[in-house]
């Protein structure tokens, strides 16, 4: 069976798609499963060891360029790309009209959210086949229930099957960080000035971890962002301002530090993917729907049992996996702190960064 799935973009929501692949591997072990995805993120799928290949796509940028024929030139290679490949299924879990569009365009059932359940209604024409899923529910969530109705997969297996991300962290090779032990990350950039979190805070809490040992690592997106973390690890013994680097890098710095503490931002949700101990600061949005959301960080690879297989109105002939009868496996350590208008103060999110450290003190 052939699987091309569809979520471009953003970072956050291209990382709650991951479990959809997970799902789908565990549930058809021969599948070959693609995933188109804006150019900026494809780094993110090719960490999972399930996925087949990553198929960018650059609609951000070609909204900018429409009047140069280069632009015209990409779209064309992309389509024949896309055309290249017969798909049995094509599952679009974004519910945009950008995202049916690109579904569209290549080869297969088209499966998607219903005109009630799609962020953009008018994208359920372009499917075969929709599905109506509760929009009152975390994305990961809606994702994996999106997936398992279009693939007829057993009703209760996405709440039996543990939550899995399924990505591997790279390893860590940068010379900035040589001989660095044991590091916190801070993420205290975001897209929006009312999402951020007092420097002030960032200090002190950074002062706090170098008094436990463990230094603050502070990334930064572009020049702005790169700028307030320089001007934050100068006032925090031992940290690092980190410099640019790409998805994977940064992955490879988020999956070996020992906790990472961020506002609302697509690379906390990266972390909590990657299996890090995880805490998460609202400050203007509420994460009851959005926030960063624990995997499991055991191997729910095995212990599966087939249900009948059936086959689909287009002849393709599918089976599916019951959930592990087995014991869950243990949760990432994963926080969200504060909410909308209600930011948490330093104390508060010490005192569960204390806890999130703790199993690793009596390791």
């Amino acid at each position: 069976m052939r699987i091309l799935l569809i979520k471009t973009s953003s970072l956050g929501d291209v990382i709650h798609n991951l479990p959809v692949l997970s799902d789908l591997a565990r549930a058809f072990p021969g599948a070959e499963i693609d995933w188109c995805v804006e150019e900026a993120f494809a780094d993110i799928p090719r960490l999972h060891p399930a996925l087949h290949a990553a198929i960018p796509v650059a609609v951000r940028r070609w909204r900018k360029g429409l009047l140069h024929a280069q632009t015209w030139r990409e779209i064309a290679s992309f389509r024949k790309r896309l055309a290249q490949t017969a798909y049995d299924f094509i599952l679009d879990t974004q519910g945009l009209v950008k995202s049916a569009l690109v579904a569209k365009a290549a080869t297969g059932v088209r499966l998607g959210y219903s005109a009630a359940a799609a962020r953009e209604p008018l994208a359920a024409r372009f499917y075969e086949r929709s599905f109506a899923i509760p929009r009152n529910a975390h994305a990961v969530m809606r994702n994996r229930w999106l997936a398992a109705a279009a693939f007829g997969l057993p009703a209760d297996s996405v709440e039996a099957t543990p939550l899995d991300y399924g990505i591997v962290t790279p390893p860590l090779a940068l010379p900035w960080l040589t001989g660095v032990q044991r590091y916190a990350v801070l993420l205290s950039a975001t897209s929006r000035d009312d999402k951020l979190w007092e420097e002030a805070s960032w200090i002190a809490l950074g002062r706090a971890l170098a008094e436990r040992g463990i230094r603050a690592v502070l990334p930064g997106g572009n020049a702005h962002e790169r700028e307030r973390a320089a001007r934050l690890a100068a006032n925090i013994p031992g940290a690092l301002a980190a410099p640019a680097m790409g998805l994977r890098d940064a992955a490879s710095v988020l999956g070996h530090a020992a906790l990472t503490v961020g506002v609302d931002t697509g690379l906390v949700h990266l972390s909590a993917a990657l299996g890090t101990p995880t805490l998460a600061i609202y400050t203007a949005t509420d994460p009851a729907l959005t926030g960063a959301l624990a995997g499991s960080t055991g191997d729910i690879s095995g212990n599966t049992s087939h249900c009948a297989a059936h086959t689909t109105s287009n002849g393709v002939r599918i089976g599916a996996t019951a959930a592990p009868s087995s014991p869950r496996p243990p949760t990432t350590f994963v926080r969200n702190l504060g909410g909308k208008g209600a930011p948490p103060n330093v104390e508060q999110v010490l005192s569960i960064a204390d806890m999130a450290l703790q199993p690793q003190r009596a390791g």
